[in-house]
């Protein structure tokens, strides 16, 4: 990876390490599902000048229907579901969740498309989840008052995504990317209109509300996309996925600092089990009793 490549990386971990930020602002304000149709709805209108210039709108229609799947799995459903949790839960802790994406697409790999799971992925998948029970324990309330749904809604995201991301890769393996993020940009747009248009807020919204929604929208979703995009073509997913390691960093940086959030024992420990599991299961790191244990 050269020297332009590690600067997109680290500065597409802080684009969307400060999406969580985003959220925490907006969300009050605008309610989970409205916010979401902004932060779509906007990055659609970004994304299909560039559809259209690039001559590629036929291939929306081509491929509406997994484009339809993708937009409610990788955008619709867990936007709305962190955009929910954000309501009360910092964004450095539900940025910490959003990095077990990596270990729910290997576990979804594993039982849809029968991926082989060698040890070293088996023990990091392990790690992770382990690190999830330690962020997340003491955390699991469902009593009046508690976190434990927002903090369920959290977990239930990265799912998603993993889900996602294998469908994508097996029904849209011939769409060039920037179609799939326009198309399913789209789709979540026309799915939530009718759910989020009428829970429109009456009171008005504030000026660094809107700011937040349009920053999220256009820079930490349509300019991210691309920015990953870009990254996978000149670099290979495996070493852009590891921007998972830096977005949790960047959440925690930013909510310290713009609003005040404090970094908890938790989050230190859950979170730093989490990443050496997506090292382990990503094959990003392998201790050498792991590699003698495979020529054994």
């Amino acid at each position: 990876m050269g020297r332009r490549e590690l600067v997109e990386l680290i500065l597409l971990a802080a684009l969307w390490g400060a999406s969580f930020l985003f959220m925490r602002v907006a969300a009050p304000e605008f309610g989970p599902l409205v916010l979401v149709l902004v932060r779509v709805g906007l990055a659609t209108l970004c994304l299909l000048p560039l559809v259209c210039w690039r001559g590629e709108v036929r291939a929306l229609l081509t491929h509406w229907r997994p484009l339809a799947v993708v937009g409610l799995l990788n955008s619709a459903l867990p936007f709305s579901l962190f955009a929910w949790a954000a309501l009360s839960l910092s964004a450095g802790f539900t940025a910490v969740l959003n990095a077990t994406t990596p270990l729910w697409g290997a576990v979804v790999a594993w039982l849809w498309l029968a991926t082989q799971l060698p040890r070293g992925k088996v023990l990091g998948l392990a790690l992770g989840f382990l690190g999830v029970v330690v962020l997340v324990w003491g955390k699991i309330s469902f009593k009046p008052g508690g976190d434990g749904w927002a903090v369920l809604a959290a977990m239930l995201a990265p799912v998603a995504y993993g889900i996602a991301a294998n469908y994508t890769k097996q029904k849209l393996a011939m769409a060039s990317p920037l179609v799939v993020a326009t198309g399913s940009q789209l789709a979540a747009t026309l799915m939530l209109l009718p759910l989020a248009v009428p829970l429109w807020p009456a009171h008005p919204i504030s000026l660094n509300a809107w700011l937040a929604a349009i920053a999220l929208a256009v820079v930490c979703t349509a300019w991210a996309y691309l920015l990953f995009f870009r990254l996978i073509a000149q670099v290979g997913p495996g070493k852009a996925i590891a921007v998972t390691f830096l977005i949790p960093l960047f959440a925690i940086v930013w909510g310290g600092v713009f609003l005040g959030e404090t970094l908890t024992p938790a989050m230190v420990a859950g979170g730093g089990i989490i990443l050496l599991g997506i090292a382990l299961a990503l094959g990003l790191w392998s201790p050498r009793w792991l590699a003698s244990a495979k020529t054994d």
